[in-house]
């Protein structure tokens, strides 16, 4: 869901910064002054000291840059050789989070903290209810002690005062996979035999320390390339800015893009494929199917819930079968996906006919960095034999509609997951075993895509635009 924190400013400054200096050619030159330059001496700094703020930025950059932290070898090496070492980089990985270890340090273990609003009551219904002896009194005032706590959470249930509050660990709080941990030294570290790349994690933080890498310097090498570079845009993309989809055409091309590609038209083929499937698996008795096109579902279910991986469908994304399309016409072309979360960065890896990733909000930085408003951008023409229902992929339920319209004569009972976290984690596990749909539609974000972790538009605002491009668009 799109969040305005200062975290997030920060990190959509660097970007920009580093898109212009990638698109004028001055990387190398300038790149070293960055951290300079946004803490200059004297000035308000965000934690002990400006050398520990520069640090921080420069991290940041390096992960930018499309580098793990944890892959520095010599901390005297300067952003200005990363940057040479990503220009002349020839393969990717698989890799999508980085943790920059520089900027985690604050939170501690989560727990339950008696506040100063405590105030030593007789009734004591704390200790009283405390079946682990973890609190005492000292000084008239309640304290936990962290190593007998199970955090079970019942001291704040009866506390009358509401003094006992719950700590929580962000990212791992946020995690629905749990696969975030801190080390011996209380650095937060993602276990990637865990990760589903949901991106939740990088939102929640509030010190911003959970980077997503980007393929920005890949990016700039296609542009300066004699290569076809094409953008093949999510549905989502239609609501993140207050314009209609063809100004939206018409500033990817204005940043370098030579053609774009909705991904809708794939969207299209995703449908009249799971629809068929769909009959099949009921004819053949299946009590029921899961979609496929949210990649940090089909990660979950990968990694965490085995047992509901045959009711998932066959069927490929919308993104497969648009880059499919989109190779044929452009076999030698850089093929871009501009997605809305980090789950496409990791889809996009593991499909031939993907090269690179531009997130939504990255999409925003580059505006910024090569001086173009979308507003003011000129209309290009958009597909519009695409129709209604494939645009509307992008929000929770779409997928539901569109098969219900390619297939009007199923008997379609839905069950539409919107979000996951632990608990729906939990039912989804005892999906197996009992469903009270024949059809289950499963998004990792709230809302669906227009809820990702790299959107720009608030979800409510960002339907409201969607159904105006439906509206306009070819109707099933």
């Amino acid at each position: 869901m799109a969040v305005t924190n200062n975290a997030m400013l920060i990190r959509r400054e660097l970007m920009t910064r580093l898109a212009k200096m990638l698109n004028e050619g001055t990387i190398e030159k300038e790149i070293d002054r960055i951290p300079i330059e946004m803490r200059p001496r004297h000035s308000e700094t965000s934690r002990c000291c400006i050398h520990k703020d520069r640090a921080v930025i420069k991290y940041k950059l390096m992960a930018l840059l499309g580098f793990n932290i944890e892959d520095e070898e010599d901390e005297l090496t300067p952003l200005s050789e990363y940057a040479r070492m990503a220009l002349e980089r020839e393969k990717l990985t698989d890799t999508m989070l980085t943790v920059v270890d520089e900027a985690c340090s604050s939170c501690v273990k989560a727990n339950y903290v008696v506040t100063n609003m405590c105030r030593g009551c007789v009734a004591r219904p704390c200790t009283m209810n405390c079946n682990k002896d973890a609190i005492v009194f000292v000084n008239g005032q309640a304290v936990i002690e962290s190593s007998k706590c199970v955090n079970c959470g019942l001291c704040q249930k009866v506390c009358p005062f509401h003094a006992i509050i719950y700590q929580p660990v962000p990212c791992e709080e946020s995690c629905p996979v749990g696969a975030t941990s801190k080390d011996e030294h209380g650095i937060e570290h993602i276990n990637k035999e865990k990760c589903i790349n949901c991106g939740k994690c990088v939102v929640a933080c509030p010190f911003g320390a959970v980077m997503e890498k980007t393929h920005f310097a890949e990016l700039y090498q296609g542009f300066k390339s004699d290569k076809k570079v094409v953008a093949m845009v999510a549905p989502a993309i239609a609501g993140q800015f207050k314009v209609p989809m063809e100004k939206i055409v018409g500033a990817l091309k204005e940043i370098g893009f030579d053609d774009v590609v909705e991904v809708a038209l794939g969207a299209d083929i995703t449908t009249q494929n799971e629809s068929a499937e769909f009959l099949e698996r009921m004819d053949e008795g299946a009590p029921f199917m899961t979609t496929s096109c949210c990649p940090s579902y089909v990660n979950l279910v990968d990694k965490h819930i085995p047992e509901l991986k045959p009711f998932v469908s066959h069927t490929k994304s919308p993104m497969y079968y648009t880059a499919e399309v989109a190779r044929q016409k452009y076999p030698n072309g850089v093929l871009v996906m501009v997605a809305p979360c980090t789950g496409k960065r990791h889809e996009a890896f593991y499909d031939p006919n993907v090269d690179l990733v531009l997130s939504f909000e990255e999409f925003g930085a580059l505006m910024v960095a090569h001086g173009v408003e979308i507003t003011s951008t000129e209309p290009e023409s958009i597909n519009m034999e695409i129709t209604n229902v494939a645009r509307g992929f992008g929000y929770s339920g779409g997928v539901t509609n569109a098969v219900k319209a390619y297939a009007p004569t199923a008997n379609i009972e839905p069950l539409v997951v919107n979000g996951i976290d632990k608990a729906q984690i939990r039912a989804l596990k005892q999906l197996p075993k009992s469903c009270s749909g024949n059809f289950v539609e499963v998004m990792s974000c709230e809302g669906g895509c227009v809820g990702g972790c790299n959107v720009i538009a608030n979800p409510k605002i960002a339907l409201r635009q969607i159904d105006e491009l439906m509206k306009r668009s070819k109707v099933k």
